[in-house]
């Protein structure tokens, strides 16, 4: 039986703040079961959240600067965590901050690095998750995927609604396929922040608002929900074709929030209407959105299930710890059939002090 203590860091998209969790995972009969043990949500103060936000048009020394500073500041989180909760990691394991991914460049940027996380933790780092695969012709993402596999066998499919919404599941041949379905909280938040919130709680802006068909139809036609998977999205994709069309239109935000609602739940039903009557699991910070819930129910009849809030939460950040659990065994924890890639491959970067 093999039993690992690992911490997990996930920054997303959206900006929410850094998850970061203390999980054990036990490997039994080449089964594997986890415990999300301690879990917190660091929120990201106004100066943090304006350097992220604009890191992508900084130069080149402010660049590097700012990837050796979040990650102190990666290693000061996780001391404060492990401290206030009298815990003690085998090794740490950080997604860090996507803030360039362009795999049709081969380029993928996560910030927080690994080896000023080690160096204030004192504690082994793996992270830099993607780039391996990106090298090797492959998205670089959805990396979740061969959690959603090893840990959460009983579902038919894995919906995670965060920056952007991802699907993973196993396909007729038992290869696990996964890929980003389209925008969701990276848009949202930034609509609600026109009204000095930094969500819409529970969809109740989006609620009181009116579907656009104009705007429906606009962003519904975007070519990136005709192409096959393999595929993946991010932030500069967002602000090169779906802001323009939301900026074009004249809409109230409660409006936009609405048609955007309803556009993420036609998107995400057209990605699993092959399969009817089957069971999926949403985790996110969207499975708090009732509206959108509501939406997706309206326009799916899957058996919908919303997992205990430590799941919803920090899912993410959990299944990073896991992916540096098997890096650490030398195991696969990139699989091509999810990203497209050359082969399978088992990402990461070991920061060992040991």
């Amino acid at each position: 039986m093999d039993i690992y203590n690992v911490i997990g860091i996930m920054s997303g998209t959206s900006l929410d703040g850094v998850d970061i969790a203390f999980c054990i995972f036990q490997k039994k009969l080449n089964i594997w079961n986890f415990e999300i043990v301690k879990a917190q949500t660091f929120d990201y103060n106004k100066t943090w959240k304006e350097k992220l936000n604009s890191l992508h048009r900084s130069n080149a020394l402010s660049f590097v600067k700012t990837h050796a500073e979040y990650g102190d500041y990666l290693g000061e989180l996780v001391n404060g965590f492990l401290e206030k909760n009298t815990l003690n990691p085998d090794f740490i394991a950080s997604h860090g901050h996507t803030i360039f991914h362009q795999p049709q460049e081969k380029l993928t940027f996560q910030i927080g690095d690994g080896a000023a996380i080690a160096a204030k933790t004192k504690f082994t780092v793996v992270s830099d998750f993607r780039n391996l695969d990106v090298k090797l012709g492959g998205q670089g993402a959805p990396l979740v995927p061969i959690g959603d596999k090893l840990l959460f066998p009983q579902y038919d499919y894995c919906l995670n609604l965060g920056g952007f919404a991802n699907i993973s599941f196993d396909n007729e041949a038992n290869q696990r396929i996964a890929f980003d379905i389209c925008p969701v909280n990276i848009v949202l938040n930034k609509i609600a922040a026109e009204f000095d919130f930094a969500f819409d709680d529970k969809g109740k802006i989006a609620k009181s608002g009116y579907l656009n068909p104009q705007l429906l139809l606009e962003l519904d036609a975007l070519d990136y929900y005709n192409q096959k998977n393999p595929k993946s999205l991010g932030k500069e994709w967002v602000i090169e074709y779906f802001e323009p069309i939301l900026k074009k239109i004249n809409l109230s935000a409660s409006d936009k929030l609405r048609t955007v609602c309803e556009h993420i739940a036609k998107q995400i039903s057209k990605a699993i209407t092959h399969n009817n009557s089957k069971s999926l699991l949403i985790s996110g910070g969207g499975a708090y959105n009732d509206f959108l819930i509501n939406r997706i129910k309206a326009h799916t009849n899957q058996k919908i299930h919303i997992p205990e809030n430590k799941i919803i939460d920090f899912k993410e950040a959990m299944i990073f710890a896991f992916l540096g659990v098997l890096k650490m065994r030398g195991e696969i924890n990139c699989l091509k059939s999810v990203t497209g890639a050359s082969k399978d491959s088992s990402g990461g970067v070991i920061f060992n002090l040991s």
